[in-house]
């Protein structure tokens, strides 16, 4: 495991992953744009040098846009495939929770410059990147998490919300009610006439990143020690009572302000699309800002996929599904959540031993916390390979009833939806539907069920261990 992000970029650059760029960026668009290439590619990691009107600052795009850099973050060869990786984040998460442990300053990275007050301007201190032509200001905090704290039990979160720099002591952001920090901020702080504190990381070590994006069943801190197999190691903030990475490259300390709000938006989204339209949003107040030397600001560009939102989420989403199916007892062989239909997609493989599973499995995944972040589940039977795009569409073409087979809901969902009205948006409506892909159980196997015709079904074990083990003498490569 790598304790920070250097470590991490020296094992992409060993695996090919990485390609270095020593001349002068811009961080006007430019330094967007070639993110924006690299995620629609897949392509290596691009680390930034020499950035305009920064000098000794760096960029570092796209850190886990790719299965391949998420194997590489969790210590596994970069060519694993995605069940491999699946089960070891299964395996690593089931153990107990690893708390985190708190360093001296002088051990902590991220306190090598300091700056607290007036000398705290994010636009004089911090690269700031214009990440898409048309977004509404330069959005600081693209790959980073906000660290809070519930003020009644102490309970700590750490989640990716968007901050757009308004000036150099003033950030703005979309933080919606029902993500874990805005349900504090809306429901405690807020209320009360009271700021919340809040400490933006950027540039965290990849395991941490993992954590903040994924829906954690406990602590943030305790769930990256569980994937990293050792405590992470955290620092105290300069002027707010929260605790942070050590090793991250920046860090940005301040309050949330309960009554007032500025312009914010709009910005180029995971979806693909700008469907949040400039509006006036929570105003983050910035008091101390500490970075490591030669920082590195992180940048991942939200857009058409695959970017590091659509991919973790998607992986990370997808393996809390299976965990809260299993543990219905529901007998699912597993679940697949696509981050090219920018996690709006789950596909569930499921033996289905009794009539309206698929509806079950529906009317669970909608109903829990993960609800709101995707809207159509396709569930297949355990013969088709949830992973396989080409075995999937073909039983959703198949298989799927047009009219029996498909299955609609009103729900809760994220205005970020493109395809919702402004109603819907503004009062966070989601429609759901299933596509149920399996054959209905009372139909006669023999007469009624069609048969597969595919390699793995139709010809003799015997006969498809020959063909594959003469596979290469044959003259195929692959």
């Amino acid at each position: 495991m790598f304790i920070d992000n250097r470590e991490y970029i020296k094992a992409l650059d060993a695996a090919g992953e990485l390609v270095t760029i020593n001349q002068e960026v811009d961080w006007d668009l430019e330094a967007g744009a070639i993110v924006r290439k690299v995620c629609e590619e897949k392509g290596p990691s691009p680390l930034m040098n020499k950035i305009k009107d920064y000098p000794g600052h760096r960029y570092f795009g796209a850190p886990l846009a790719s299965y391949r850099k998420l194997a590489i973050s969790l210590g596994l060869p970069p060519e694993s495939s995605i069940p491999e990786i699946a089960a070891v984040y299964l395996e690593r998460t089931n153990k107990e929770p690893v708390k985190p442990v708190l360093v001296d300053k002088s051990k902590a990275p991220c306190k090598e410059n300091i700056f607290i007050g007036d000398k705290a301007d994010m636009l004089e201190l911090l690269p700031a990147p214009m990440v898409h032509e048309g977004d509404g200001g330069r959005y600081l905090s693209t790959w980073h998490f906000i660290v809070t704290k519930d003020p009644d039990n102490g309970d700590v979160n750490w989640g990716m919300y968007r901050q757009m720099v308004y000036d150099g002591k003033t950030m703005t952001g979309n933080l919606l009610p029902f993500s874990d920090g805005g349900k504090v901020f809306h429901g405690k702080y807020k209320p009360a006439g009271k700021a919340m504190p809040f400490a933006t990381v950027i540039g965290p070590d990849p395991i941490s990143a993992i954590a903040a994006s994924a829906p954690a069943p406990m602590p943030e801190t305790d769930f990256a020690g569980m994937l990293m197999g050792k405590p992470i190691e955290l620092v105290k903030c300069e002027t707010v009572d929260l605790e942070v990475p050590a090793h991250a490259e920046i860090i940005i300390e301040g309050e949330i302000l309960p009554d007032v709000s500025l312009e914010e938006g709009p910005f180029g989204e995971y979806t693909g699309y700008r469907t949040s339209p400039r509006d006036f949003r929570q105003v983050y107040r910035v008091k101390a800002i500490t970075f490591r030397n030669d920082p590195i600001t992180t940048i991942s560009n939200m857009g058409v996929p695959t970017d590091e939102g659509q991919l973790l989420r998607s992986f990370s989403l997808g393996l809390e599904m299976d965990k809260l199916l299993r543990s219905q007892g529901i007998p699912i062989t597993g679940v697949y959540m696509m981050p090219e239909s920018t996690h709006h997609l789950v596909i569930v493989g499921v033996k289905p031993i009794y009539t309206n599973i698929a509806a079950q499995i529906a009317q669970t995944v909608f109903g829990s916390k993960l609800g709101p972040w995707f809207h159509m589940v396709v569930v297949v039977d355990d013969k088709c390979d949830i992973y396989n795009f080409n075995e999937v569409l073909h039983a959703l073409t198949t298989k799927c009833h047009p009219i029996n087979g498909i299955h609609i809901w009103q729900g809760v969902g994220t205005p970020l939806y493109p395809f919702l009205s402004a109603a819907e948006r503004t009062n966070s409506v989601g429609p759901k539907v299933l596509f149920d892909c399996t054959f209905p159980l009372n139909w006669d196997p023999m007469s009624e069920v069609p048969s597969l015709v595919s390699f793995k079904t139709v010809y003799p074990k015997e006969i498809q261990e020959k063909v594959l083990a003469n596979w290469k003498n044959y003259g195929f490569k692959s």
